[in-house]
């Protein structure tokens, strides 16, 4: 499809539905979501869209706040956020990656739980402060924008001194034999750090992430203790999963 068509496409479907995400357009249109950042990118310099995190919104209708972000399958990480909160206690010390799963997972936590929670998430941040019980511990560094996770050496050093008992992952790709992959490097070593300082490492992620690889490696699925998916436990798909040894969950 050529890239005309692709914004035409793109503009019509914003404005049928008033807001567009980059995971759906790159399915609907068989492109890479890079391609697809790359043509809204250029939409709203043109004006035409409000680029937001995770896809863009019609100009008119822009939310003012920082925080409009667009969350896909959104029942779906709801039921994975459900399955979760089996897995928190109080007294536990928490790293949280960023994600939109770990965004609807983060919302969903009992405002009773007492507990320590770190993240380089800048929205998650935002969600737990409201929590009365939780000890927050937000992990500055270089904002990566696009994303709102804080990255660089500021955060691999704060990482590298913490004793979690819990790590709740947010993963973009995760494959049998690549285990969790993520586009950007910087965050992969972010995320490298996350897991060497949990005793556990909780992945988290819907069906569609499943059998997908990004360019940069995190870690093997032996590295994981658990895996929360929508899927049921004994669905087919994740059979190649359990043998790897990870629980499902």
């Amino acid at each position: 499809m050529l890239k005309a068509e692709r914004h035409h496409y793109i503009m019509t479907k914003l404005v049928a539905e008033h807001r567009v995400s980059t995971i759906d357009l790159a399915v609907e249109l068989g492109m890479s979501e890079d391609s697809i950042r790359r043509d809204l990118n250029k939409l709203h310099e043109k004006g035409l869209l409000e680029k937001v995190y995770g896809g863009a919104v019609p100009i008119a209708e822009k939310n003012r706040s920082v925080f409009d972000i667009v969350i896909t399958n959104e029942q779906k990480k709801k039921e994975i956020g459900y399955k979760a909160l089996s897995l928190l206690h109080d007294g536990q010390v928490i790293i949280m990656s960023g994600g939109t799963t770990n965004m609807v997972f983060s919302k969903l936590i009992p405002p009773s739980l007492k507990a320590t929670i770190y993240t380089y998430s800048l929205p998650i941040a935002m969600q737990l402060s409201q929590y009365p019980n939780i000890d927050l511990i937000f992990i500055g560094g270089k904002m990566q924008k696009n994303a709102m996770v804080t990255i660089g050496m500021d955060v691999l050093q704060v990482l590298s001194k913490i004793k979690a008992d819990i790590c709740f992952m947010g993963v973009s790709s995760i494959d049998v034999k690549q285990g969790l992959t993520e586009e950007g490097y910087e965050v992969s070593i972010v995320k490298k750090a996350m897991i060497e300082s949990s005793d556990k490492v909780i992945a988290m992620f819907t069906a569609d992430k499943m059998n997908t690889k990004k360019p940069h490696v995190v870690c093997d699925l032996t590295m994981l203790d658990t895996i929360v998916t929508d899927l049921g436990s004994d669905d087919p798909r994740l059979e190649e999963y359990k043998k790897s040894g990870v629980f499902i969950f």
